[in-house]
């Protein structure tokens, strides 16, 4: 049989994908993926599903949100009659505190058990910390409106949705956009059985066609090892106050404001318009 030759409208395709991953010097060409390495390279498809984490990823406020959630939760476990530091050590354990409370029993697993203990460890002040953010609203207005986009978070979706109206782009993403840790079926986000039910919740079946953007290197692990694409956002760890770095991101950025710097085809429908 003659050996298969693409067609020419696949063929500018893959033209254009190869050009812009050259012109795009911060993205790594990972292994594993349709377009790994230049001897093996393939047409990407086109995403279908871009995934934003929350906290720490669409904003950036010296960890003071994150560090006052995780003083909720100590405290809660401390008035349960836990020791102090203790609901570390569980998440440890389970992958996230709540499944450690209830794998041990300090909470009863019913749903308004939980909703209780999720409300209360998430009642902050986000407001007094967060600020509106007309540079992030202009980036997700100017996206590709074809490729939908969802919040994909550990918290819960009233502790996202305070986020997003203190940032003043809550008007860009609609309730069910919002993927948090009771859709996910309270499993901590770098299960596997999160990130399918992000693709269940958001109808896509090619996993490469997923793309996250987090600030946990361990989040962005688990994103590769299920086949997504991943772009770290901020370099520099909440728990070492270190550079950190992943081999597992197709991109890192120091701010989510540079994402188009590193996945410019998103945003390119935008320039498109302009120019016409």
């Amino acid at each position: 049989a003659d050996e298969w030759m693409p067609d020419s409208r696949h063929a500018m395709r893959l033209y254009l994908q190869y050009h812009q991953d050259m012109r795009t010097k911060q993205r790594k060409l990972l292994r594993g993926y349709s377009s790994s390495d230049t001897d093996h390279y393939r047409l990407r498809p086109k995403p279908q599903a871009i995934f934003f984490d929350c906290d720490d990823c669409l904003y950036f406020d010296g960890w003071v949100v994150a560090n006052q959630l995780t003083k909720k939760i100590d405290d809660w476990c401390v008035e349960k009659g836990l020791q102090e530091g203790q609901a570390y050590q569980l998440y440890k354990q389970y992958g996230t505190c709540l499944r450690g409370l209830l794998a041990e029993g300090y909470i009863e697993n019913t749903p308004e058990a939980i909703d209780e203990f999720l409300k209360t460890v998430h009642d902050i002040g986000v407001d007094q910390h967060l600020e509106e953010d007309p540079h992030l609203r202009k980036l997700i207005q100017q996206m590709d409106p074809s490729v939908p986009k969802y919040i994909f978070t550990a918290s819960v979706k009233h502790h996202a949705e305070r986020c997003l109206r203190a940032l003043g782009i809550d008007d860009l993403f609609v309730d069910s956009e919002i993927i948090d840790v009771k859709a996910c079926g309270l499993e901590t986000k770098h299960s596997p059985k999160a990130f399918e039910a992000a693709m269940r919740i958001a109808g896509v079946t090619d996993p490469e066609a997923c793309i996250l953007l987090d600030d946990s290197v361990k989040n962005i692990r688990a994103a590769r090892d299920m086949g997504w694409r991943g772009i770290l956002v901020g370099r520099i760890g909440r728990d070492c106050g270190k550079p950190i770095t992943s081999e597992h991101a197709e991109a890192e950025i120091d701010h989510i404001h540079d994402f188009p710097t590193v996945l410019p085809e998103i945003f390119e429908h935008q320039q498109e318009q302009e120019d016409s």
